[in-house]
């Protein structure tokens, strides 16, 4: 029996894709004295990160969806070995466990841990990592503060350079981010965003305005070498 090809299924097609453009972003973060590993999927996204934290850690966390896709806090919270950082906790109606002062104080403790994990916004193909903050608690401690920062990072997340990475940030992950908050966690100021309103950026000068702390990381220090380790999955993740 002849077996039929398959038109509408790329993902082979994809993984190859988003593996290539992976190693390649991975040599030129050894360039630049990040480490960098590629994971297939989200059980070996999940696998690499647990082996980077041990037992004993304290380990904090930024905003980011790519970390609760890989599943990562919960692996963390079922092994039981390590105190957890996170004034971003939820109740199941998306609104904090904690409230602002507390939250503060958390965000700031968040610089002594041992651990900080959290993705980017967009990775370039010559390996700099670019994240936008409205708050900036979590693009803060990614340059200074935890003795590690891991990044997980989808592979649908490669741009170009720094340029692209800019205009994939305003104009696709503050748009449907804004939005998600604006959905799940009770935020009615984000609705009004004029990017969620028209789906791309218009450089708005609202008080809301989630787009106002713009970090670039394009290596590691010499006397921090060792602290970025960055895992490129080969799937989309994040926003």
């Amino acid at each position: 029996m002849i077996n039929m090809v398959d038109e509408t299924d790329i993902r082979q097609e994809k993984q190859r894709y988003y593996e290539t453009r992976a190693k390649a972003v991975i040599n030129y973060l050894q360039k630049r004295q990040m480490r960098g590993q590629y994971a297939p999927g989200l059980s070996e996204a999940l696998a690499a990160v647990m082996a980077m934290i041990p037992p004993g850690a304290a380990v904090a966390r930024g905003d980011s969806v790519s970390v609760d896709q890989v599943g990562i806090f919960e692996a963390i919270k079922k092994r039981g070995q390590n105190r957890i950082i996170n004034p971003l906790e939820r109740d199941g109606k998306g609104d904090f466990v904690y409230d602002t002062p507390e939250r503060r104080r958390l965000e700031r403790e968040a610089f002594s841990a041992d651990i900080f994990l959290s993705s980017a916004n967009a990775i370039t193909l010559d390996g700099k990592l670019v994240s936008i903050d409205g708050h900036g608690n979590r693009v803060a401690p990614m340059i200074f503060g935890p003795d590690k920062v891991i990044f997980i990072v989808g592979a649908n997340k490669i741009v170009k350079d720094v340029d692209e990475a800019l205009a994939r940030i305003h104009n696709i992950a503050t748009p449907i981010n804004s939005r998600r908050h604006a959905l799940k966690h009770n935020m009615a100021e984000a609705r009004d965003l004029p990017c969620v309103k028209l789906g791309y950026c218009v450089d708005c000068k609202t008080p809301e305005r989630p787009c106002r702390y713009t970090v670039i990381i394009e290596g590691s220090s010499f006397m921090d070498k060792g602290r970025f380790d960055v895992v490129v999955v080969g799937e989309e993740l994040g926003i």
